[in-house]
């Protein structure tokens, strides 16, 4: 649905030559022309106006002095600079673009009628007024010569199956006579020159000739090596131009018909494929040459009126529809007609043309899409696509019609080569058009009743005008870039004074002519204008030049931003849209490489997009691939939002089909239009579109709209609420006004959810400010629902009694009881007010939101019988089941019924309530529930304490925290109870000495049954290595003084030891005891942890040195092999990275690794914590070449600096020195320190900085590998904080 827009026109008339051109040629590498005459050939810049080489050809007697000589053909060879020619009389001669020296490298002596050379410029062909066809290389060495005119169909002749004759075969409607009919001979105009053209490949070129028998012309196909491939079926009326889509697909010609004149397609084995109608009768023009664009998206017909002179056209195609999209009319001036047109070999959309008096017009195209510009919701969304004599609008706000199809069709009587809207607000709906005759039309509501739908206000102007302008009359096309900015005022562009110069036309109304457009002001542009843009927020009309340059209306002036510095396009922009952004103008602009800039700012590269703006938002418009749509609150932002890449909830992105195109975006709605590469059309509702707009519609409190658009676009609902909840919160009554709808409010209570959506979902955009939640302490869900039904039954609680019910039955902690009360409340006492909601009604309607069963249990909880039997009729529940156990419950008495309800909805607390209060006779029964259920806390609080059953209570509540091994709870419950023996039993089992020394002194329990539980007890706390509690017990209770010394000794408690010593007088054993065990190593330590070796007796100088002795050496080993693990891995390494396939393999490599290690980890997590750790360790193998060895020579590296920090030698030391061991005490301080310095050098080595810092999340971990990380992190911290410690 695109237009061609004129950007730019270049007319240089300072060549003069004796004759006419006869052939041109664009040099691709400088741009100039290659004009070649009867006379010379010359290279000319039309940029500059220069001439830049000229030779004579009549000089050397290449051609005539009398100027009848004629040059067939004419091409620029690159490779050898220079340029080569053809002459009729059979001469090929080069043009040396350097010394302009002339050199003939051929002749045919029968002269020539065409040249070509292939795309490639490696092959030449020559026809020759032989009819032959001489193939050569770029070196002129002939490589075959055949006759144009072959009996044999070629190498693709069809297979013959059997179907007959062409004479016995369907015709359609022109019945057996179309066998019959002979071929017409071609029309008396045709030159009969051959036709050569190459396919865009260059392997295959087609020759169009007259047939000496018939007198037709007919298409031959060749190959590359010169053999043919194919020949046309006889075509009646197949005229003289011929060209091969670059593409390959498809060759153009043209044929005449009995009653139309049209452009044909024929495929490579000479069928043909597919054609349009040229608009014009039959004899009515004669086509000179058909020429497709480098691209193949246009195709240009360069014909002769002969009424109006010469014309030439630009047609497209789209859904295999073909549209004429320009007309250039020349006139009937025979020296401005054209003599040569040729399209630019390196820019698709540039046309160069040379009229027959050395004029050069060089004409720029770009792709536009006419849309209106509003802003607002009264703009329709109108696109306007140019098709000859016929615009066809679309209006997208009513309807997405598919093209070739529109909504309407403008019919106008001359060809349209513009099409532009109404800027002004409230009247974008209005259209003009500007036609190759010079005239605009104008329509509006009052010009066309058929179009009142689509151009809905009235116009001020209406009609067609005719303008007045004198350079309309020297070119066509001479007026572009037409903008309809006022009722009364267009804005045109016509090249200026000077070549490199603009004007801009201000057309206005004549007020003597009523239907006459003329000049009323002209603005000089130091520049060739492109474009010409406006701004409907603001009124600015901005101009880009040729060199990206950007100026201000109405003083043209330099662009300037907020700041005072100018802004210009680093590059020419081929579409461009002036939008306002918080206030703040900004140009944008999109090139044809698809690169997209604001200002002098480069915003997106990656993915090409066009332009539409609406609602101070900017759509980029052309080929997509990922469509990138930005809300942004400043222009410095919109280059952040567009280059990112767009993450999982990143509402700015989405995917599309490669090659697609934004049409248009429908103001002040939610709809993007695209077109396929294809030419079908699609609506898109871009996220970040629909998020803005229900923003927009909510700050606005337009619930309704934004309801309905969320619903219909699959919108969580939350966001109604999450966007403003003080605002929702206070405007409820309005929400619930505006949706008016029972069924719609249950639609939003029944989606709520805990989760922000707007943190979540649907990120909040930058500029907006955050809304926080309510602090009121209650969730999200029971706010809302509190709050809507409170607005409810405010308003009608009978027109909103169902919504009342989900407002209930929607709470995080559903009040069932509730609504079912109320249901009950309908039932006894009807509502009389019309269209009030029954009981039946509402009950039917509960059950659709919860389940039968949990609504007849719920019933059921609340003790109302009647209830409970209207619940169960409406259920699918059969009487059988339920009568029996109501009557059962019936007649029961009032708690014992509450008790057995209770009990079969398992609410166990509520049943132990009701059975307390049913008397002693029920207290077994009770009972039985509080061990069954575990309910022993609950139960205690039911029964005052000085009762039997409180008793009861409290010896069973202490058996369950025996089983459970909590005897020491256990028996504090029965020696508060009155049972000391048994809570000393319970006391006694569970190590607490302190309890049971005062129960067995509370009993009393006889002096030597004291010491023999005090005994028991030390000894108990001495398999637990608690020697000092054991000491104590066995000095004071038991009064053995020497076993509590040796046990103090046991357990390396020194100066404890020599207390009691020298309390009970026993030095004794300070020489038998105390000294050995510092010395021999026959004391043991407790709490010690050796990794890979086990030590019983290491309290002692010699037990401790040689541990030390050992954890240095292979802490040593272990450091070492650490390092060698680490370089080997990183080598490794290396060499995966200088692999060619290196990324392949890591990408694989860490997919299979991710997916492995996740699976592992899923199956471990339902082990016990035991056997995980377990799971573990075995990973962690120290094995060499073990996957994981480098984490097992940390891991134990780390074990070995805990177990050191958690020797006691500070304790020891001071023994030693008192009895006065002083070498052994300095060797093993000696010792103890070499081994603390060594591990404390080497933990920056074993835990580098970057292996602390990295990160512990990820994608591919979970649970255990995240904790086994942090493990691995927090142990080098803690050994070092351990060995500062001691």
């Amino acid at each position: 649905m695109r237009n061609l827009k004129l950007l730019k026109s270049l007319r240089r008339s300072e060549l003069q030559g004796p004759g006419s051109p006869q052939c041109f040629y664009v040099r691709a590498d400088t741009g100039s022309l290659l004009i070649a005459s009867q006379y010379s050939i010359t290279e000319y810049d039309p940029r500059t106006g220069q001439v830049v080489s000229e030779a004579s050809l009549t000089a050397d007697s290449f051609l005539p002095e009398d100027g009848s000589g004629v040059v067939v053909g004419l091409q620029d060879l690159a490779e050898l600079e220079s340029a080569c020619l053809a002459t009729a009389s059979g001469d090929v001669v080069l043009f040396n673009l350097n010394t302009c020296q002339l050199e003939c490298v051929g002749s045919v002596d029968s002269g020539l009628t065409s040249m070509s050379w292939s795309p490639d410029e490696e092959l030449v062909i020559l026809t020759t007024g032989q009819e032959t066809i001489i193939m050569m290389t770029k070196d002129f060495e002939p490589i075959t010569e055949v006759g144009i005119h072959q009996d044999d169909f070629g190498e693709g002749k069809f297979i013959t199956v059997g179907w007959g004759k062409k004479e016995t075969q369907f015709h359609g409607s022109e019945g057996k006579q179309a066998a019959q009919k002979k071929i017409q001979p071609t029309v008396a105009w045709d030159d009969r020159r051959p036709r050569v053209t190459w396919r865009g490949d260059g392997q295959l070129f087609a020759v169009s000739a007259i047939c000496p028998q018939t007198g037709a012309r007919k298409v031959r196909v060749w190959n590359r090596e010169g053999v043919l491939q194919a020949t046309s079926e006889p075509i009646n009326g197949l005229e003289q131009a011929l060209c091969w889509k670059p593409s390959g697909s498809l060759i153009a010609s043209t044929q005449r018909h009995p009653n139309k004149h049209s452009v044909v397609f024929m495929e490579k084995n000479g069928l043909l494929h597919g054609d349009f109608t040229l608009p014009f009768s039959k004899d009515q023009a004669k086509v000179k040459e058909l020429l497709w664009n480098s691209d193949s998206t246009v195709l240009a017909v360069w014909l002769e009126d002969m009424a109006a002179g010469e014309d030439g056209q630009l047609w497209t195609v789209g859904n295999y529809h073909w549209y004429l999209k320009q007309s250039l009319d020349f006139g009937r001036d025979p020296q401005k007609a054209p003599v040569c047109v040729c399209w630019d070999p390196e820019r698709p959309l540039q046309l160069h043309v040379v009229s027959r008096s050395w004029t050069s017009i060089t004409y720029d195209w770009g792709w536009m899409t006419e849309r209106s510009p509003g802003l607002d919701a009264t703009d329709n969304a109108n696109v306007a696509v140019i098709d000859g004599e016929k615009i066809l609008v679309t209006s997208f706000r009513q309807c997405v019609v598919p093209p070739p199809m529109s909504s309407f069709e403008l019919q106008l009587t001359s060809p349209v080569n513009q099409v532009t809207f109404l800027c002004r607000p409230q009247g974008t709906n209005q259209v003009a058009a500007f036609t190759a005759n010079g005239q605009i039309s104008i329509y509006s509501q009052g010009r066309l009743t058929k179009l009142a739908e689509c151009f809905g206000l009235p116009s001020k102007m209406s009609g067609i005008y005719l303008i007045i302008l004198a350079a309309l009359l020297d070119d066509p096309l001479a007026l572009r870039q037409l903008l309809w900015l006022e009722d009364e005022l267009f804005v045109g562009v016509s090249s200026g004074l000077l070549p490199t110069s603009s004007t801009l036309q201000m057309l206005r109304p004549v007020q003597d002519a009523t239907d006459t457009l003329g000049v009323r002001a002209a603005v000089e542009v130091d520049g060739v204008v492109v474009s010409v843009v406006h701004c409907s927020q603001t009124g600015t009309v901005a101009l880009q030049l040729e060199d990206g340059q950007i100026r201000k209306l109405p003083s043209v002036e330099d662009w300037r931003d907020s700041s005072g510095c100018r802004i210009n396009f680093p590059v020419p922009c081929i579409q461009t849209a002036l939008c306002s952004i918080s206030g703040e103008e900004c140009l944008l602009g999109l090139t044809d490489r698809s690169h997209l800039y604001a200002g002098d700012t480069e915003v997106l590269s990656q993915h090409p997009d066009t332009s539409n703006l609406f609602s101070g938002r900017r759509i980029p418009t052309g080929l997509l691939e990922n469509m990138h749509i930005s809300v942004c609150c400043s222009s410095c932002r919109l280059q952040a939002a567009l280059a990112s890449d767009g993450s999982q909830n990143d509402e700015t992105l989405r995917r599309v089909e490669r090659g697609s195109r934004i049409v248009t975006v429908v103001p002040q709605d939610t709809r993007v239009i695209l077109q396929m590469p294809r030419g079908n059309l699609e609506t898109v509702h871009h996220r970040a579109l629909v998020l803005a707009q229900l923003r927009t519609w909510l700050d606005s409190l337009r619930f309704r709209d934004a309801f309905e658009c969320m619903r219909r676009l699959r919108i969580n609902l939350n966001l109604i609420y999450d966007h403003s909840p003080k605002v929702f919160l206070e405007k409820i009554q309005t929400f619930i006004t505006q949706l008016n709808s029972i069924n719609q409010i249950n639609l939003f209570l029944t989606e709520l959810k805990e989760e922000d959506t707007t943190s979540s979902m649907y990120p909040r955009p930058e500029s907006s400010s955050i809304q926080h939640q309510p602090s009121s302490g209650q969730k999200k869900v029971d706010v809302v629902c509190d709050a809507l039904r409170n607005a409810m039954e405010s308003m009608d609680p009978n027109k909103f009694c169902l919504s009342i019910l989900t407002a209930h039955v929607k709470k995080t902690v559903p009040e069932l009881e509730i609504a079912l009360q109320k249901v009950h409340e309908l039932r006894e006492n009807p509502p009389e007010a019309p269209g009030a909601v029954s009981a039946e009604e509402a009950l039917k309607y509960l059950l659709f939101l919860v389940n039968v069963n949990d609504l007849y249990e719920h019933s059921l909880g609340t003790y109302d019988f009647d209830l409970v039997l209207m619940v169960a009729e409406k259920s699918q529940k059969d009487p059988k089941e339920y009568l029996p156990f109501l009557n059962m419950l019936k007649s029961l008495e009032p708690n014992y019924q509450r008790y057995t309800i209770d009990k079969h909805l398992k609410r166990y607390k509520k049943a132990l309530l009701h059975l307390s209060k049913c008397g002693e006779e029920h207290f077994g029964e009770a009972l039985q529930l509080v061990k069954e259920q575990k309910l022993y806390s609950e139960a205690l609080k039911l029964y005052a304490t000085d009762s039997v059953h409180y008793k009861a209570l409290n010896c069973a509540y202490a058996e369950h925290l025996v089983e459970h091994q909590q005897a020491e709870q256990a028996g504090l419950l029965l020696w508060r109870c009155g049972e000391p023996v048994r809570a000393l039993q319970a006391f006694a089992g569970s190590s607490s000495w302190r309890n049971a020394i005062c129960v067995a002194q509370q009993i009393p329990l006889p002096p030597d049954q004291l010491a023999l539980l005090a005994r028991d007890l030390a000894e108990k706390l001495t398999e637990q290595r608690r020697y000092a509690d054991a000491a104590l017990l066995l000095d004071q209770y038991a009064k053995d003084c020497e076993e509590a010394i040796l046990a103090l000794i046991t357990g390396a408690v020194w100066e404890e030891a020599l207390r009691l010593i020298y309390m009970h007088n026993r030095q004794d054993i300070t020489e038998t005891n105390l000294k050995p065990a510092l010395i021999e190593g026959k004391n043991a330590i407790d709490n010690m942890v050796i990794p890979h070796k086990t030590y019983c007796l290491s309290s002692a100088v010699n037990t401790q040195t040689v541990f030390l002795e050992a954890q240095v050496a292979t802490f040593t080993r272990h450091r070492t092999r650490l390092a060698v693990v680490r370089e080997q891995k990183e080598k490794a390494k290396l060499d995966m990275l200088d692999c060619p396939d290196a990324e392949l393999y890591s990408e694989a490599s860490s997919v299979m690794t991710g997916s492995k290690y996740s699976q592992s980890n899923s199956r471990i997590s339902s082990r016990s914590s035991k056997n995980r750790r377990k799971a573990e360790r075995k990973k962690l193998s120290l094995k060499e070449g073990s996957p994981m060895e480098d984490r097992a020579l940390m891991y134990a590296l780390g074990e070995m600096i805990t177990s050191v920090d958690k020797m006691r030698v500070h304790n020891l030391l001071k023994a030693l020195v008192l009895f006065q061991f002083d070498k052994q005490a300095a060797k093993l301080q000696l010792s103890y320190e070499e081994a603390l310095q060594m591990m404390e050098a080497a933990v920056p080595e074993v835990w580098p900085e970057s292996l602390q810092n990295s990160q512990l999340t990820g994608p591919n971990s979970t649970a255990n590998s995240i904790m086994a990380s942090y493990q691995q992190q927090q142990r080098p911290a803690a050994s070092q904080q351990g060995q500062y410690n001691v």
